[in-house]
């Protein structure tokens, strides 16, 4: 699963691509190719990511032409559960698509449709999606099926269509739909950043449960280290060096472990990884800090560089910072770009898919991957799915 926290997730996959993670693993694995930008068509982690995806879209699918066709279900329940497929499928597209460019938009059950299905243009795909969730939107209700935050509702639709909006260019709808978020009372930032990924955090939009009362985060366990070198990733020191000397996110969300003469640095957001009996900490998969800066990028991207600064600034005072003040449009985004790399980091792929909408991933990266090639800016088709359906054809360029 794509949102997972382990070493097969984004958040360390696409942490090792760009600029936030370094790897210390063993050479060779199919982790070190991301890092070091030497990923081919039949790295096992693509294909794991690829297939993966495709068979949870499956699921959501049959959750879907099942419920669809129950006589038994009330129409209540029925719009609360093909709501909550549609919005997990319309989100791993978002993501496949992201990561493969052209991908196909599967909607269906039929395996011998499935087999033979071509790739469609990342606008079509995108344009899917978009239905999709606002489908989703309509079917659901404002309130959690349950008292936790780990359950699509209207609200959880609404925020990622505005990240959807936002990456496809759609200012004014990245804009209304944030702002729907924004304005729920429900959805508060913590003044305080220990509580920001603890479970009752009123931060969170959506949070994916532990299996097991007393479990805490595959974040925690992936991430947390204390003693060096590091088992696998570790943060690039550039990013703990290059934050602002007084935000409270290097304190709070970093850890640094030292041997006397090295000091290493992971990501902290996450503080359990052991079993704590009572399960302290859900993974976050969306939170309000996030449509704060898509609100911003939103508004200034249409010239309102007021209201941009002011979303911006209530995500930085969280983080005891100054507010800033900014004179054009280029000198916002780029406070945007370095305030979400700041606030995002390690979060399931936000940086990388930053660098790469905004056309950055060159620059950033160039000089600090040897194996960079301009082609990287997509993942290959896993090689098997091409020896298996030659309508996925051609490959991306540059595999």
């Amino acid at each position: 699963m794509l949102l997972t926290g382990n070493s097969n997730g984004l958040g360390i996959l696409m942490g090792l691509y760009a600029d936030e993670l370094d790897y210390y693993g063993s050479p060779g694995e199919s982790a070190e190719q991301f890092y070091l930008h030497q990923v081919t068509a039949p790295n096992l982690m693509v294909k794991e990511v690829w297939d993966n995806s495709y068979h949870l879209i499956y699921l959501c699918n049959a959750a879907i032409e099942g419920v669809d066709n129950s006589e038994t279900l009330s129409q209540e329940v029925k719009a609360q559960l093909i709501g909550e497929a549609l919005f997990v499928r319309a989100m791993v597209h978002f993501y496949l698509v992201d990561l493969f460019g052209d991908i196909p938009y599967i909607t269906t059950t039929d395996y011998e449709q499935n087999a033979t299905v071509a790739r469609m243009g990342e606008q079509l795909v995108y344009e899917a999606i978009i239905s999709d969730l606002l489908n989703a939107k309509n079917l659901l209700g404002p309130d959690y099926p349950t008292g936790e935050r780990i359950r699509a509702n209207n609200y959880v639709a609404a925020a990622l269509l505005a990240r959807v909006y936002l990456h496809s260019g759609q200012w004014q709808k990245a804009e209304e739909e944030s702002t729907y978020v924004i304005n729920n009372p429900a959805f508060v930032m913590e003044t305080d950043l220990n509580r920001e990924f603890l479970k009752e955090s009123t931060s969170a939009i959506l949070q994916l449960k532990p299996k097991n009362e007393g479990d805490n985060t595959l974040e925690g366990a992936s991430f947390i280290f204390s003693s060096g070198p590091p088992p696998v990733p570790a943060l690039n020191n550039r990013l703990v060096e290059e934050m602002e000397e007084d935000d409270l996110r290097k304190e709070s969300w970093i850890g640094a472990v030292s041997d006397g003469a090295n000091t290493w640095y992971f990501p902290n957001k996450y503080k359990q990884n052991l079993d704590t009996g009572t399960t302290m900490e859900y993974s976050v998969v969306l939170r309000i800090a996030e449509l704060y800066l898509i609100r911003a990028e939103a508004r200034g991207m249409q010239g309102n560089l007021m209201g941009a600064a002011n979303d911006l600034n209530i995500v930085r005072t969280r983080a005891g910072l100054q507010n800033i003040s900014v004179t054009t449009p280029e000198e916002l985004l780029e406070a945007i770009i370095r305030e979400r790399r700041f606030e995002l980091f390690t979060e399931y792929g936000h940086r990388w898919f930053d660098l790469k909408r905004l056309g950055m991933a060159a620059d950033v990266l160039a000089d600090i991957k040897p194996g960079w090639q301009s082609t990287d800016i997509l993942l290959p088709i896993p090689e098997s799915e091409l020896l298996l359906n030659p309508n996925l054809e051609p490959q991306n360029p540059g595999y």
